[in-house]
């Protein structure tokens, strides 16, 4: 019977270093593809917030006979907290058609 000191079975250094290599590389191509799909992920959050506050202006406007104010949502329950797009950009409502735009942040 063999010592396991005297065995010389698993990877060799120069092995260890090629799948290393293959490793890096595949993050390096993910890493980019991941950040791309992170700005239409919030893109796509914001369009689907400006949906549902439209919802709730038709809904505040059947109840209350008037055009409201995101202030005005929030205090009769019908937003929860929200102030803007996930991605940060403020959301205006036009006091006079009700239309619910989205304010683009500088900077």
């Amino acid at each position: 019977m063999k010592n396991i000191l005297e065995k010389n079975e698993g990877f060799t250094l120069v092995e260890m270093m090629i799948v290393l290599l293959i490793i890096s590389v595949l993050i390096l191509i993910s890493i980019p593809n991941v950040t791309k799909h992170s700005a239409n992920i919030d893109k796509k959050g914001c369009e689907a917030f400006v949906k549902m506050i439209e919802g709730q202006v038709e809904a505040y406007k059947i109840e209350f006979k008037k055009i409201p104010t995101l202030k005005e949502l929030s205090d009769e329950g019908y937003l929860k907290g929200e102030d803007g797009c996930p991605n940060g950009n403020a959301v205006n409502i036009d006091t006079a058609d009700g239309s619910v735009t989205v304010v683009e942040k500088t900077g």
